[in-house]
């Protein structure tokens, strides 16, 4: 069975833009390097090897604005076209839009794969632009769930409490993008978080995962049917590369250690939960954060 992949190191990157190039770019006698563009830090990346090792699909997505985004870049082999690789790709590039808050996707299709396109949910627009003078392409576009239904009312809840409570995260827009008991991201709108190099200010990159962290510990607290008081006892934040668009806050349960239960036995808990501020695949920023709760006193 195909898996869909991202790729992870140097060399993995290498062979992915070379597929690109070898499927979009070189029949049309595009030079290597015209596969590639000013959005590859941002985005998000994936692709389908066969079983040596080869790679035989690919497609891209990034994000356009805090809820909106784009994909770009499918390919599939001609050896394996018909074969649902493509599917496979969309899918997981889906997945992943609606765990970064992604409530619309927008694509420029080739005529030819208008109606692959429909079969997958996406609706035609309008005629856009027409690449190398020859290739005409068209608009569509298609609407995602962002939020896990049974966890709707909860996520709705932090977000509200957030924006009541701390005018920060109104101003930041900070919302829940996606909950599932194991998962959380949150996102916040770049126009309003950008620095002078048009990317996330460092201040507003600490916020949010000092909030995202926060969040999580709301959760905790809401699934264990507990009330408590939570405050950010202690801190350190790492920022290894700029967050070129809208910031993705990410934390799991693998990033977080404690027993939010000794609230209800000594009044108190103490939560570290690591966070992560995302670009696209790539981890931007590391948090963590040692969170005390107290039991909320009658």
């Amino acid at each position: 069975m195909y898996q869909v992949k991202a790729p992870e190191n140097k060399a993995d990157f290498k062979r992915y833009y070379q597929f690109r190039w070898q499927w979009l770019r070189a029949p049309w006698q595009q030079p290597i390097g015209s596969e590639i563009d000013d959005l590859e830090n941002q985005a998000i990346h994936r692709f389908i090897e066969n079983e040596q090792g080869q790679i035989i699909a690919v497609g891209r997505l990034h994000k356009t604005s805090q809820n909106q985004a784009q994909i770009r870049y499918m390919a599939v082999d001609e050896q394996y076209q018909g074969q649902g690789l493509g599917k496979l790709v969309i899918q997981s590039l889906e997945q992943e839009a609606v765990k970064h808050g992604v409530t619309q996707i927008t694509l420029n299709a080739r005529e030819v794969a208008l109606v692959f396109y429909q079969r997958l949910g996406y609706q035609l627009a309008e005629k856009s632009h027409v690449l190398y003078g020859e290739i005409q392409h068209f608009l569509m576009t298609k609407s995602l769930n962002t939020l896990d239904d049974n966890k709707t009312l909860l996520s709705q809840a932090l977000t509200c409490t957030w924006h009541n409570t701390i005018p920060m995260s109104a101003a930041m827009n900070m919302k829940v993008n996606y909950f599932n008991g194991e998962q959380l991201f949150t996102s916040s709108d770049l126009a309003f978080n950008k620095n002078l190099h048009n990317t996330m200010f460092a201040g507003s990159i600490y916020t949010q995962a000092t909030l995202t962290g926060w969040g999580w510990v709301y959760f905790l607290l809401a699934e264990n049917k507990l009330e408590g008081d939570i405050v950010l006892a202690n801190a350190e934040i790492k920022y290894l590369a700029p967050v070129a668009g809208a910031g993705v806050g990410f934390t799991n349960v693998a990033l977080t250690e404690g027993d939010i239960t000794t609230l209800s036995q000594k009044g108190k808990a103490r939560i570290r939960v690591e966070v992560h501020i995302l670009s696209g695949d790539k981890v931007a920023a590391k948090f963590i954060g040692q969170y005390a709760v107290i039991a909320a006193k009658d």
